[in-house]
């Protein structure tokens, strides 16, 4: 029996990594510097080489969209070496990522401005609610408008909270 590296794998990685990945790629929001809570990164890799990753982080605040720190977890960001991979990376850490945080709900924030969210739709999340944030106290940056998206692995629950 012969054994070969894995054509494709997905693993957790050092968040110093996938922020240098992050700034590599060009991800508009750059390295995920979160004031607190936990972050967790995971990267696909294609040949041994990192192709995407994942940021999944608890909340900001207390809560996001109705939910709390218990029930949701956040995808603070989604970033691949190639834009068609980051459709893949989604589902993957959805799949089999997300589950092992133990809430029922993703949630992703969607700038307005510089994204349409059909990578969410597509993927079959909902459309939970609209917030504006607030001028970003470390960079000066105006704050946007945005689309929260959500994801929970019961359809029926899914369709039924989103909008």
């Amino acid at each position: 029996m012969n054994l070969i590296d894995p054509i494709q794998h997905l693993a957790q990685i050092d968040l110093a990594e996938a922020n240098q990945l992050l700034v590599k790629w060009g991800h508009k929001m750059g390295a995920c510097n979160r004031p607190n809570g936990a972050i967790y990164a995971h990267a696909m890799f294609i040949h041994g080489q990192p192709a995407a990753l994942a940021i999944g982080s608890s909340l900001i605040r207390e809560t996001a969209a109705g939910f709390t720190r218990a029930e949701a977890l956040e995808l603070a960001r989604l970033c691949a070496a190639r834009p068609d991979l980051n459709r893949v990376m989604l589902r993957l850490w959805r799949e089999c990522v997300f589950p092992a945080f133990g809430c029922g709900w993703a949630i992703s924030y969607q700038d307005e401005a510089m994204h349409t969210g059909d990578i969410y739709r597509f993927d079959g999340w909902v459309r939970l609610a609209r917030s504006r944030s607030g001028t970003d106290a470390r960079s000066g940056r105006k704050g946007r408008n945005k689309t929260i998206w959500g994801w929970h692995a019961d359809k029926a629950i899914r369709l039924a909270r989103g909008g």
